[in-house]
This record gives C-alpha cells, structure tokens and sequence, in this order.
C-alpha cells in the first residue's frame, strides 16, 4: 500500500484554508494577516504533491511556517503548522492584560494622536451612507508589498510593489475572489474555468479578522463598547492587547467598506489604545505623502497613512524603528496604498463596469 498522501481537491484546499486559524505570533515584529493567509491559500493550491514548504521558498512575515498535509482515515485532510521558533512569549510582547483605554463615555486624553483621529473620524462619519445589497461585492483596489524570508537568508526583503484586487461577499453567502500577481484566488469558496461557484461556501460566520459589510453594520458605533469587543474577541491573539487591537483596526481599514458611522467609532476607539502616536510624513506604496497614526511595537512602527488635507485613508506602512535580526533600523516591512473602494454585483468586475 502507497505511503504518499493522496493529494486534497481544489474545495477541500479553499476551506482549509477559510477554517485555518490565525495562528499566534512569535519572532515576527508585527502582523501581516493577509499577506499570510494569502500565502497559505497559494501552497495549498500549488499542484506539488502535500509536503512541508522547502526551506529556500520565500514566506510571509518573520516566523516560517511548515504546512503539512497529512490524509485521515476517512479520507479528510488534517493542516499543520509547525512553527521555528521556541514556544513561550515574544520577546518584547506586551502582557496578555489589555490596558484599560479609558472609562467608558469619557473622551481620551488630548494628545496629538487623539486630536488628528478625532478629526479624522468627523470627516468619516459626514459621509453619506451607502445602499449596499446582500448580493453584492465590495471591492477594493490597492497596490501593496509585503516582506519574505527563506531559512538561507533571514533578513526580511520588501517586495516589489503590485496590484491587489479583491471581491467581497457583502453578506457571506457567496464566495469572494482575489486577484494578485497574475492569480485569481476564490476567497472562502472554490470557482469552475468559468468563475462559478463550485462549494458556494462563502463566509457565514464573520469575525473582526474575517468580516463582512453586514457584520461591520452590526458593530457598535460607540467607541468604548466597539473597543471593548475588539480587545474581548482578540484576547490571547497576536503580540499583545494593544497592539492586536491597533492592527485589527488597522486590518479592517486598509481592504473593507465599512458604513460611516462605524468608520467613524473606528477611529475614535483606536484613540483610546495605549501608545498611538503622529508621524509627520509618511509615504504609502503609491508614492503619496501623508500624516501617519502610528504606534511602534518590538521595534517596528505600524502607521496608517491619511492624506493631509482630506484625511482619507491612504495606506499603512511598516517601518523598523531599531535594528533587529529581521533588518536595520529605518527599513520598510511591508507599504500598502488603497487606490478605490466599491460595490460591484459581481466578481472580477470593477465599480461602474462590466466584466
């Protein structure tokens, strides 16, 4: 009898890779979620027989993952994910106690991260308020660059910068869709030659690290409660609290449509997290100049980009802020810029066009 695992269907690949948990972070300075689930979803479509990543492919972020396919009696598919680095707490992590960000009601100290966000949140919440559709897409054009490493060289290499598009089911019914570097990805859901649904698996149990538009309409639009939820539904995830809570908004941001009123709460709970700052200019993939809230953990400065007189939301950028075993002090880790946002009533198509 054959040892050789038998090789998972196209379906099985995408709902593993929708069923996968957002693993914990250790030796990486921050989160780069997407970058990461879009990598696993590539292997798990590679059409090489089910085996651990070789160690000269690039991944994602600093930690290197093995992903092992191992067939089950009953024919199902088991994942796992092996980690490089010891177990225990990254070094420099935050206590996995959130810091109370204030009482509740009670606006934030003024300080010039709490001023520039409240700005920024009245101009997000002056918008109007879209009429979305439960069988539509919210799209999101972007140019972005994450960083790799290989076990042959730990340094981590910005990418060139490319085009990013992505296809949101708008209630999780339906399967969305990813197109990156030449690839279309179904996202949470498998596709036929002809862009059909094959296992219309969708995304019927959204969370802060996977939503949907109907979910982020169900938020609270009150920033202590909205919060209070982000650390409650976030707590033992990522380096720490505060800095999982900056970078699940900062997620939710940069590649969804969230109505204006939770765009708004948004910003004003990121104002009550620990330790966010101001940057005087930064630059996002694009090129283009901003105004940056920021906050700096394990020696790298996550900041999310606006543009200086409309104060919409450009991108993020990371940068390290000291010299690290990942790179020098002033390196860019990973540069994203929104170009457009829309609604759209079917995959692969843009806002205002067919097709």
């Amino acid at each position: 009898m054959s040892t050789t695992p038998s090789r998972p269907t196209p379906a099985e690949h995408e709902e593993i890779a929708r069923l996968l948990p957002v693993p914990a972070e250790r030796d990486r300075p921050a989160r780069h979620h997407q970058a990461l689930k879009d990598q696993l979803l590539r292997e798990f479509r590679q059409d090489a027989a089910p085996a651990a990543a070789p160690a000269s492919k690039p991944r994602f972020g600093v930690r290197r993952l093995a992903i092992v396919a191992v067939p089950l009696a009953a024919g199902a598919l088991a994942v796992t994910l092996a980690t490089n680095g010891a177990s225990g707490p990254t070094p420099g992590a935050e206590p996995n106690v959130a810091v109370a960000p204030g009482s509740a009601g009670k606006a934030p100290e003024a300080t010039p991260a709490t001023v520039l966000l409240d700005r920024i949140a009245t101009v997000a919440a002056a918008k109007p308020a879209r009429t979305v559709r439960d069988d539509q897409y919210i799209h999101v054009s972007s140019t972005v660059a994450w960083s790799s490493q290989s076990d042959a060289d730990p340094v981590m290499r910005l990418d060139t910068p490319h085009s990013r598009e992505v296809w949101l089911s708008v209630d999780g019914s339906k399967p969305g869709l990813l197109r990156e570097r030449g690839e279309e990805i179904p996202l949470a859901g498998a596709l036929d030659k002809d862009g059909r649904p094959v296992d219309p698996v969708g995304n019927p149990h959204p969370t802060l690290n996977s939503p949907t538009y109907r979910f982020l309409e169900s938020l609270p639009t009150d920033p202590d409660a909205l919060l209070k939820k982000i650390y409650d539904e976030t707590k033992g995830q990522g380096p720490g609290p505060d800095q999982e809570a900056f970078v699940t908004i900062g997620d939710l941001l940069r590649e969804q449509l969230a109505p204006p009123k939770v765009s708004a709460a948004l910003y004003k709970a990121a104002a009550r997290i620990p330790g966010v700052t101001v940057v005087d200019d930064a630059v996002d993939a694009a090129g283009r100049h901003g105004v940056a809230v920021a906050r700096v953990h394990a020696g790298e400065r996550t900041e999310w980009i606006f543009d200086r007189k409309s104060l919409e939301f450009l991108g993020e950028r990371g940068v390290l802020v000291e010299d690290t075993n990942w790179g020098k002090s002033g390196q860019v880790t990973a540069t994203t810029a929104v170009l457009s946002r829309g609604v759209t009533d079917k995959t692969g198509e843009a806002p205002g066009r067919k097709g």
